[in-house]
């Protein structure tokens, strides 16, 4: 994932703030645990953003991207499950 790989801001702010949204981790290329925030946008894009947690409250976005065909299959799964 590199930094917004195509994601507009405005895109990241929608899935972070989605009802909808599922939270995976994963390890960042550092090898550091991080989250990643699967969702939908209001236009149906499909973006998975990755958030560092600081402290507290403080998480940091560090990238986005657009899910790929095997991730995209995996969240509709996921949504039809719920």
């Amino acid at each position: 994932m590199h930094a917004l790989d195509g994601v507009e801001p405005y895109e990241v702010r929608q899935v972070l703030e989605a009802t909808r949204r599922w939270p995976r981790t994963a390890t960042g290329q550092s090898g550091a645990r991080v989250l990643t925030v699967w969702g939908r946008t209001r236009a149906d894009r499909a973006p998975i953003v990755a958030v560092y947690h600081v402290s507290g409250f403080t998480w940091k976005i560090i990238g986005a991207s657009d899910m790929t065909t095997a991730e995209s299959a995996e969240y509709t799964r996921w949504e039809q499950a719920r």
